[in-house]
């Protein structure tokens, strides 16, 4: 299935039905008197949110939407048949914008979430509102009203929990391909990883997450470079970043230097995607001898408690873990995943409240609430892998 994280499609509800205009016409019954029957309303449209749907590739091969109009009245009083709503099924996670100015609409984070995008018309009146007892005899009646119509845009951003970035070749797609039952593509040239690809980790019996690994990120990603520029948004959603630096890069260039150009591009990007807690992580080690780690390690440590950009706005609220791992021979990965899956839990019960508060919801419909018990943080080991906490 090709991935696919924007369209532009055109919505159109439904009209009403006309009212009618018809008098009472029986055998023995004079001056029966208006009986025109009222329209019926039109079908509304309405996006929900598909826990089953992860691309937008759908609306590519069909971009009109249009409900169905309501049936005219009839005579006797009768109304006329409503049309049914038309229920336009997107992805988790889909940002819904107006396309003429980009007017933000809705965001479906909730799996099962609705909104009413476009109200179908109302049904016109027949003549038997009409009556009076001065118009006894009224042949007018009401139209129906005309449905809306508008072009909307469609924008997927990933709902993951934890996000790779990095430089291309960085190991992203060979890490997630370990950790999770992802199988992504996997070459030793830079950007292959072409579209974001998701697996879910399993860190223990009952401890899950969702891992995203982005396409590899350059210099200019902000301003529209590499691939970067397209993908970044999937990324704000991440409840943790994970900051992958080569060891070895293939170009020789340096991997402090590799991290501080990251760490600028997103805070270019954005303020709010700089300021997310994210883990810095060491990648492809088995390339380098344990002894030539130590140094490497205190410079990336060094350059982090110098306090970059894009470190500022988390440094007192958010732990940064720094870790040395290989992806390919194994070596620290699963003594990673466990703090990682609990660092991951404690960030989502603290944000989960504030989400359910503001999640946009149905006239008539409350928003979901859950309790949640509170559970204590990880605690490191002696026998762990190498780590180094920053301040």
């Amino acid at each position: 299935m090709r991935f696919l994280d924007d369209a532009k499609i055109y919505i159109r509800s439904g009209d009403g039905g006309g009212g009618a205009a018809s008098f009472r016409r029986e055998k023995f019954i004079p001056l029966g008197g208006p009986d025109g029957g009222d329209g019926g309303h039109g079908g509304s449209v309405i996006l929900v949110a598909d826990p089953h749907l992860n691309t937008l590739i759908d609306f590519r091969y069909r971009q009109h939407f249009k409900a169905q109009r309501g049936n005219n009245g009839m005579k006797q009083c009768r109304a006329g048949r409503s049309a049914e709503d038309l229920l336009v099924p997107v992805p988790v996670g889909t940002v819904v914008r107006l396309d003429s100015d980009g007017s933000l609409l809705c965001d479906l984070v909730h799996p099962g979430q609705t909104f009413l995008l476009a109200a179908g018309g109302r049904g016109g009146q027949g003549n038997v509102h009409y009556k009076s007892s001065t118009n006894r005899s009224p042949h007018q009646c009401q139209p129906g009203e005309k449905g809306r119509e508008l072009w909307v845009r469609l924008e997927l951003k990933l709902l993951a929990d934890v996000g790779l970035i990095g430089m291309p070749n960085a190991g992203k797609s060979t890490l997630l391909s370990v950790v999770s039952a992802a199988r992504p593509r996997i070459a030793d040239y830079p950007f292959t990883t072409l579209v974001p690809n998701l697996g879910v980790v399993r860190a223990g019996p009952e401890s899950s997450f969702v891992m995203a690994d982005i396409p590899g990120l350059v210099a200019g990603a902000s301003d529209g470079h590499g691939l970067g520029h397209a993908f970044l948004r999937h990324v704000e959603r991440c409840a943790l970043l994970v900051h992958l630096v080569e060891a070895l890069p293939l170009d020789g260039s340096d991997p402090v230097a590799n991290l501080q150009q990251i760490e600028r591009e997103l805070a270019a990007y954005s303020p709010t995607l700089a300021a997310k807690p994210r883990w810095v992580v060491l990648s492809k080690c088995d390339l380098m001898a344990p002894e030539a780690r130590t140094p490497l390690l205190k410079r990336l440590r060094k350059a982090i408690s110098r306090q970059l950009p894009a470190w500022k706005a988390a440094k007192k609220a958010n732990k940064q873990w720094l870790y040395a791992l290989s992806a390919l021979s194994g070596e620290g990965v699963q003594s990673w995943l466990m703090p990682l899956a609990h660092e991951v839990q404690r960030i989502r019960l603290q944000q989960e409240p504030a989400a359910l508060q503001d999640a946009p919801t149905r006239a008539g419909r409350a928003p979901i609430t859950a309790d949640h018990d509170e559970r204590d943080e990880y605690e490191h080991g002696e026998d762990e892998v190498e780590c180094i906490w920053v301040p």
